[in-house]
């Protein structure tokens, strides 16, 4: 029997045997969100952590005052987009008063950089409140289809305005994107929540997994000691 220490082997097992119970309860659908769906014990932390993210992601304030700084700004780019989003790219620039055409994989487009941008941070504004009935009032598509079609115009346009020399137009385009679309388009159906008034619920869930770390080593460490194997200090 290779058992040499039955009270560090049965705590060891008891240990490691507890851990996989609770990490097979988390994979199970024993939790609820506010909408009364199931969720995992996985799916929940996962999904609050996303509310907290959210929360702490709002930057349309200062991206509209970044858009000040190209004021009558006009630009024009020409741009890969892919066939299947040309007739999209095309429409959201006609609405937004911008002169475009697509051919041969490429688009071209001119106009009012700073009337291109504010719509840009309005469908982001309106997906982070999860709000895209307006939106697609707008551009009569669907909502999270017009934050693609915009992502993929504005995005090589960046290396376009770079290449153009118009660095400060190209990091104005940048922001609009990371700070207004990226966020709205992201975290597009979840809740914004703020860590201060989630507290105890953070300490909490940060507190189970480190104990919960910590049990499975535990249990590791009192299995191999009660089967024999431990280390010593020469």
């Amino acid at each position: 029997m290779l058992i040499h220490h039955r009270g560090a082997f049965i705590r060891g097992l008891v240990m490691i045997g507890s851990f996989f119970g609770v990490c097979i309860f988390l994979l199970f659908p024993m939790l609820h969100d506010n909408y009364g769906n199931k969720l995992t014990g996985l799916q929940y932390a996962d999904a609050v952590f996303n509310s907290l993210s959210k929360g702490s992601s709002y930057f349309i304030p200062e991206v509209k005052k970044e858009i000040e700084t190209v004021k009558g700004e006009e630009i024009q780019a020409n741009v890969p987009v892919k066939h299947e989003l040309s007739s999209g790219a095309l429409k959201v620039l006609d609405i937004v008063g911008a002169e475009a055409s697509y051919e041969n994989g490429r688009l071209t487009f001119k106009g009012n950089l700073e009337t291109i941008l504010l719509a840009v941070t309005e469908v982001g504004d309106k997906l982070y409140f999860n709000e895209h009935k307006p939106i697609e009032l707008y551009y009569h598509m669907p909502a999270l289809h017009v934050s693609k079609v915009w992502w993929y115009i504005l995005n090589p346009s960046i290396k376009d305005m770079q290449r153009q020399g118009k660095i400060a137009e190209a990091k104005v385009i940048d922001q609009v994107l990371r700070k207004a679309l990226e966020p709205g388009n992201n975290f597009y159906t979840v809740d914004a929540a703020k860590v201060s008034e989630h507290i105890l619920l953070i300490v909490g869930m940060l507190a189970f997994y480190i104990l919960y770390t910590l049990w499975y080593g535990f249990g590791i460490f009192e299995f191999f000691e009660g089967i024999g194997l431990s280390m010593h200090k020469n």
